[in-house]
């Protein structure tokens, strides 16, 4: 569960490249595309560019790069060559990489085209839930301190949060332990120490937090058919707090803002 220091060094470069896929999606105009070009040009992207691997493919005879989790789908959306991406969407894409061994994770939902505000407000409110949650992590904190902050600012904006799904430890595998709750109360759960590495990745929805799968299997969507977002990092605890490893180029700011308050 703890990584030493040279094991971390690694995962950082694996975030680091994870970072730039997302740096080059950015360039694309998502409209019209469908969500199965989108997992090939990533591919190619990691594959030829990074030469690293993407690590989502095989894992649990999956075969593919991404899941690309559009409107009210949830988390594992299977691409496909026929869904396109149209304009007033919101999509969720999940990418995994790994390098010299080690994997990151994460994941930034998309505005694609013009989208209706009360889609916007939840993006933005589920990207503001998971810098909450990051605000959380340092040595001597607990898991249910990320959990609990997630979830009240999901609630403040009269949003929940999905508990079927978490984030988990990373490293050399793609899910180890811990696994990291989205939702808890302050001061409970596993105490964090330096060199835990894990994924916070909350999935908040616009209406209720029921959930179902579809029949392929791997597609979760709200049971209501209301929209979803989801944002996910890959976290280092620190001697002195929390080092975020998979931080995109657009968002520096975002570890330099304000702490919310107890």
């Amino acid at each position: 569960m703890i990584k030493r220091p040279e094991e971390i060094a690694l995962m950082a470069e694996s975030g680091r490249l994870l970072a730039s896929v997302f740096g080059h999606l950015d360039q694309f105009e998502l409209t019209g595309m469908s969500t199965m070009a989108v997992n090939d040009l990533v591919e190619t992207f990691i594959v030829e560019q990074l030469h690293a691997r993407p690590a989502s493919k095989g894992q649990y005879d999956y075969a593919y790069a991404l899941n690309a989790s559009r409107n009210s789908v949830v988390c594992h959306g299977v691409p496909s060559a026929t869904e396109l991406l149209r304009d007033g969407d919101i999509v969720n894409f999940d990418i995994t990489l790994e390098k010299n061994g080690f994997i990151a994770d994460s994941s930034k939902t998309y505005l694609v085209g013009t989208v209706a505000s009360a889609a916007k407000k939840l993006v933005q409110v589920t990207y503001e839930a998971l810098w909450h949650g990051i605000h959380a992590v340092r040595p001597g904190a607990r898991l249910g301190d990320i959990g609990h902050a997630i979830e009240r600012h999901a609630r403040r904006h009269n949003y929940t949060v999905v508990r079927e799904y978490c984030g988990h430890g990373i490293g050399r595998a793609m899910h180890e332990e811990p696994q990291v709750l989205h939702y808890g109360k302050p001061h409970t759960g596993l105490v964090l120490h330096e060199g835990m590495v894990f994924t916070i990745e909350p999935m908040i929805n616009q209406g209720r937090r029921d959930v179902h799968t579809e029949d392929d299997g791997w597609t979760v969507v709200t049971s209501d058919g209301k929209l979803s977002a989801q944002f996910e990092h890959t976290v280092a605890v620190t001697r002195t707090g929390v080092r975020v490893l998979t931080l995109r180029a657009d968002e520096p700011y975002a570890l330099a803002r304000a702490r919310p308050a107890a």
